[in-house]
This record gives C-alpha cells, structure tokens and sequence, in this order.
C-alpha cells in the first residue's frame, strides 16, 4: 500500500514538473520572440475575450487591476492539475498521459492562432513547450523505472531492480528539474522586463499646455495629487503582458470610408505638428468613489489634422464612427465627431514629459476628452478605420456596452478613509470631482445627512481636467458619523443621486461613506 502511494505521489510529481519545465521553456522562447505569443499568456487572453460581462464586472470590483493576476494564476494551477493528472495517467498507460499533455499543447495552440494577426511561427513557443514536458514527463518516469516507459523503451541503462539507486536519481532529476524551471521563468521575466523601457526623443509641443498650478494636495493630506505620475496611473486594459512594440516599425493605417487613405510611421509622427493638453481620463468600469481617473499632461498630434487629412467621404453623417484598432486586432469604437471636434483628441505619444510609458500604450494611444476610455483611448493603436456602427462592433460593442460613453460627472471622497479613526475637533474632508466637457463650479458636503454646504475648492485647470476640492468640519461629537459629496457642474446642474452599476455607460450615484471620530 504504502508502495503503490509513493509510486502515485512520483507519478504525479513527474507530471506536474514536466509541464512546469514546458512552461518554463515556452516563456523563453516566447520572450525572445514576443511575450504575446506564451502559451499560458494566450489561453489567458482567450478565457478574457469569452468571459461573460457580468463576471469581468465582478472580477475588476473583487480585485482590481490585479485582476490579470488573478486570471493568470488561475489559468496556471488548472493547468498544473490537469498536469498532475497526466503523470498519474502516464503511470499505467504512458500514451494516455502523453495524450492528456498533447491535448493541452493543441489547447494553447490554438489560443495562439486565435489571436487576430497571428501567424503560424508563433506557435513556436508552445511547440517547445510541447516537445519539453514530454521528454521530461519521460526521462523522469523512467528514473522512476514505471513499467509503462520501460516497456516502451524495452530496454534502459538502469536495471529495474536497482530501486533505491533509481530513487535517488529520481530526487535528483525531480530537483534539478524544478530548479531549471524556476530558472526559466525568472529569466523569461528579466527578459521581457528588459524590453520594457522607452528610449525616444519626444520633441517639444508647438503648443504647450499651460503648467499646473499648486495643488491642494500639499495641504490637505490624502486628497488625491493633481497631476497623476506615469507610475501610478491607474491601467485597465485586456492585455495579460505589457507589449513591447518596437517603434521604427510601427505605423498608424487610416483608411475606410476617406478620400485618401494613408499610412504614418513614427518618425513622420514625430516630425508633425504637436500640442499639449492637460486631459483627466476616466474608465468606464470606475465604480463610484473608485480609483479608475487620472490626471495627466498629454503630448501628441490632434486626431482632427490626421482624419482632415484623409478626407472622410461623408464627415455629416450621424451613424459614422472611428474604429481603432490596437496592434493585436482589438478594436474600439469612437463617434466620428468626438475625434474631429474641437475638444483636442489627439494620438498620444507622450505622458507628462516623457515618452508615452509601454503600460499606457507606446509608441501611441488616443485620449478623447470626455468620453470612457472603452470609447476613446485605445492604447498602442495601429489602425483608425472610418466606417459606421451597422458596418462594424468593437469589442465591448459586440458585449453590450453602450456606444456612447460621455463620463458621468461625479465627486470622489479621498480622506477620511472609510471607517477611519479621526481625532476629534478640525475634520478635513476631500477629494475630487470631475465633469469632463462642462466643467466643475463647485462640490457640496452633507455631514450626517444633513444640509449641503459648499467646500473649499482647488485651482481650475479646464473643463476637461478634474478638480480637487476639502471642507473643514468641526466636529463635537465622538462616534460614527457618515459624509456624501456630490458635484455641481456645467450650467449649475447636480450630479445625479440615482444609482447606477458600471454596466452599460458608467456608473452613477453620490459617494457616501462612513468614519469614527473619537
């Protein structure tokens, strides 16, 4: 009995560490190719593009931009299961557990063809992948001498009744075997790590933007920074790995319904007329209170110059939209309007002085003023296709998501945290608000449910970038007490107190959490 179980336990071993040594191989090849072309990466992307809504919906509240990671680690221990179950398998019939594991290289592959663009080379990685759990899955059950390899084998080097030394020698492999795997993903993540750095010369803008003023955040702790830092811009987007476009070969495609469809690289890019502007963009999956909005100075070449360029057949007409399309086929849509009008929408090739960051979309993106980014800012976009909305459905069109998008003007509380612990006396209470296109004139605080009062607002930049905002409450009594904020915009309107989930258009609603003063 106790036999059977070890001999089980080796079994399972081998197959968990041949399929592990696979990965480990098919990450390296991968990163030395293109990190999209990892066979975990593409099941990965696969399983994000045939999730319900719903469950993208849940999974982006649960965990936030660590959602990737989550999926990701899910993916793999499912695949390291059925890993186990293929050594157990390959125990008593070696063809069926080399089945299981060829089942699962046919998987993966086929998630990598399945992606737009794909082409046959890059099933490269996961071929060796393939090709190294199986030799590993064999070398170590022959070490371990399981009759099912030996008879396939006939005859081995090692007699079958030397089964401490076999043992031993198993240990051994099994170890080396983990070690090499581990290896490998390190190394594959040095090397994609190593490709993710940007170094161009971003000219200056011919138009700037104007420099932002002091922000309320240097006095009052906690309330958001004005302008966000690349590094802790919020990211939200269907990419497992952060691609590594090489920017002399990229090259923006406009065609579709225009007069004279063109093609624009990088340096042409470069060499064109740039303007600056300070832009608050906002996703549409930001919960109300959440964290999907920032604040950044953009630099790029206005969107408007590059359609009048290709001359749009029919500029008029209400059903037509911009499709953009990402370097892997993913597409967004963008009223036609939007990116022609007189808001600024540009394609993006820097971010807060410095070259557009890979993790926001270099070598460019689209930022649209006022619309959701599913809308209106499509990173590392390689294509902008004049068409209509009956003609083609971008990707969260095809999911049900709206086609309009203008963002919800809101008021977010930062400080005091939720549930937090105050002292008693001066309360500083803030945060931000934004109402993209309109324009914030001021933010109203009611404590306790109580009368709204006006608060203390920040420097106003634009109608387009947000506003911070505090209001100093006195309090006198200890205990929990609760604080809404709400936003008044444009032409004097309130923010709606309706509440709304994210899904179709953005969520809605007023802010209100609670907080113990004691």
């Amino acid at each position: 009995m106790k036999d059977a179980l070890l001999s089980r336990v080796r079994a399972a071993t081998a197959g968990l560490l041949s399929v592990g040594a696979g990965l480990a191989v098919g990450q390296v090849v991968a990163a030395l190719r293109d990190p999209a072309t990892s066979p975990v990466l593409a099941v990965g992307s696969a399983v994000i593009d045939r999730t319900p809504t719903p469950l993208k919906d849940w999974a982006i509240r649960q965990f936030g931009t660590n959602d990737k990671l989550v999926l990701l680690s899910s993916v793999t221990v499912a695949v390291l299961v059925v890993a186990i179950v293929s050594g157990l398998a390959a125990r008593h019939r070696v063809g069926v557990g080399g089945a299981i594991q060829v089942a699962m290289l046919a998987v993966a592959g086929w998630a990598v063809l399945d992606r737009p663009f794909a082409r046959y080379p890059d099933l490269i990685p996961t071929v060796a992948a393939g090709i190294t759990s199986l030799l590993v899955l064999l070398a170590l059950l022959w070490l371990d001498h399981q009759p099912t390899v030996r008879r396939l084998v006939r005859r081995g080097p090692v007699a079958l009744g030397a089964s401490g030394a076999s043992r031993r020698d198993f240990v051994v492999a099994s170890g080396v075997t983990a070690t090499a795997a581990v290896v490998g993903f390190g190394g594959a993540r040095r090397l994609t790590n190593s490709r993710s750095g940007v170094d161009v010369q971003i000219p200056t803008a011919a138009e700037p933007a104007a420099p932002l003023p002091r922000g309320l955040d240097r006095s009052v702790q906690g309330v958001t920074p004005l302008r966000t830092p690349n590094a802790k811009f919020y990211r939200v987007d269907t990419e497992l790995t952060v691609p590594t476009l090489d920017a002399s070969r990229w090259s923006l495609q406009i065609d579709g319904d225009v007069e004279n469809p063109y093609e624009i690289d990088y340096s042409e890019l470069l060499r064109q007329p740039l303007v600056e502007r300070n832009i608050t963009i906002t996703c549409v999956s930001n919960e109300v209170g959440g964290g999907y909005a920032g604040g950044a100075t953009w630099r790029g070449v206005l969107t408007k110059d590059l359609l009048s360029r290709a001359r749009v057949v029919e500029p008029d007409r209400p059903d037509l939209q911009v499709l953009s399309t990402s370097f892997n086929g993913f597409t967004i849509s963008t009223p036609l309007g939007a990116l022609t009008d007189d808001r600024g929408a540009m394609l993006a090739i820097a971010m807060n002085d410095a070259p557009l960051p890979r993790t926001h979309g270099f070598p460019a993106r689209l930022i649209t003023p006022g619309l959701y980014g599913m809308l209106g800012c499509t990173k590392w976009v390689t294509r902008l296709t004049v068409t209509t909305y009956a003609d083609k459905k971008a990707y969260w069109t095809e999911r049900g998501w709206t086609t309009k998008g203008e963002i919800k003007p809101t008021a977010r509380i930062d400080v005091p945290r939720s549930f937090a612990s105050v002292q008693s006396g001066r309360v500083l209470i803030g945060g931000t608000a934004w109402a993209q296109r309109r324009g914030v004139v001021r933010v109203q605080v009611s404590i306790d449910d109580g009368r709204w009062h006006d608060a203390t607002m920040g420097p106003d930049v634009n109608v387009d970038y947000w506003r911070q905002w505090f209001y100093a409450w006195n309090s006198t009594d200890k205990g929990t007490h609760n604080v809404r904020a709400r936003v008044i915009y444009g032409d004097h309107e309130v923010q709606t107190a309706k509440r709304a989930g994210v899904f179709p258009s953005g969520s809605s609603g007023i802010e209100e959490r609670s907080f113990v003063v004691r």
